[in-house]
């Protein structure tokens, strides 16, 4: 059994009772925290259509990935906790329901894995509430097969990490040596549950796309992400190659340096034809670190990228 009251929720499998206010390795307790609720068009194309996708910002997360990008939300920094707000299942569905009437094509949870109980709670209250949308569990997959197993009922479009397979790199970059072997089980899980949820519904909207952030200086660690893809992913799911790897300025924690070089990411570029990998999508090499989040405004995006919605 999954819960929160001697927290399994997780690979951490931390055992603190989070319904009485303790605090996982997540930094959170049993009560859903939001950072933000966006129209976010910066997903790839099918999750943003014409409305943009409606994304909200989980805050805690069950990794420690020392280059993250919305680190103000997912990660305790100083001893304090990180920037987000409490909201119950009804004020939860109201945020989805705020979305949904600015147009959103679909619910987008990014980093939910150690709120899964809480997040069915709202997503319960928001279909009370008539809202319809699809949702999109955007995630790490350092998740147990138990959790994904509670979304099976639930989530219509899976956006997975798949950071890596080699162990040392998890393990010093995100403060999580079995990710490799949890992620793919993970992953393999969600295909899995689409499948049979294509059985019990034809007629809703169900996909999986499996992202790879390229890592500047390991890209032999991008090359055996792309082989298992090949063989075990390609004709359940797309391939969302990013290339968007940024060093995050005035964080003290290890992490590359440098961004991708042109000749890294011909080589993986080359990787994709030898296995044959031609279903998704791939970012043009870029630089720069313009774009990154700011959750202590109100938009935390350029304003190409996203509407505020909440709060």
């Amino acid at each position: 059994m999954t819960d929160t009251k001697f927290c399994n929720l997780c690979p951490r499998n931390c055992g603190v009772n989070r319904e009485i206010g303790e605090i996982g390795y997540c930094g959170e307790t049993s009560a859903l925290r939001i950072g933000a609720a966006v129209i976010h068009y910066g997903e790839e194309p099918p999750l943003v259509r014409t409305g943009g996708s409606g994304t909200i910002f989980v805050s805690g997360c069950n990794l420690g990935c020392s280059f993250c990008q919305n680190y103000q939300i997912s990660q305790n920094e100083n001893g304090s906790q990180s920037l987000g707000k409490t909201v119950s299942a009804e004020e939860f569905a109201g945020i989805c329901k705020l979305l949904c009437d600015k147009g959103a094509e679909n619910i987008n949870i990014v980093t939910g894995s150690h709120a899964i109980p809480a997040l069915i709670d709202g997503f319960n209250a928001m279909l009370k509430l008539g809202v319809n949308l699809p949702i999109l569990w955007n995630c790490s997959a350092y998740e147990s097969p138990q959790a994904v197993e509670m979304l099976r009922d639930y989530a219509d479009i899976y956006l997975p990490d798949l950071k890596t397979l080699d162990k040392n790199i998890s393990g010093r970059f995100f403060n999580a040596p079995d990710y490799p072997e949890t992620a793919a089980a993970s992953i393999l899980k969600m295909i899995e549950n689409l499948k049979t949820r294509n059985k019990k519904n034809e007629s809703c909207e169900n996909m999986i796309i499996i992202r790879h952030l390229i890592l500047p200086g390991y890209i032999d660690s991008t090359k055996e992400v792309l082989r298992w893809f090949a063989d075990n992913a390609k004709k359940h799911a797309q391939l969302s190659l990013m290339t968007q790897y940024t060093p995050v300025p005035n964080r003290k924690r290890q992490m590359p340096e440098n961004y991708l070089s042109q000749a890294e990411f011909d080589a993986v570029l080359y990787w994709l034809k030898e296995y044959e990998i031609e279903d998704g999508f791939c970012q043009e090499l870029v630089t720069g670190n313009d774009w990154l989040p700011d959750f202590k405004k109100i938009n935390p995006f350029s304003s190409e990228l996203s509407v505020p919605v909440w709060p």
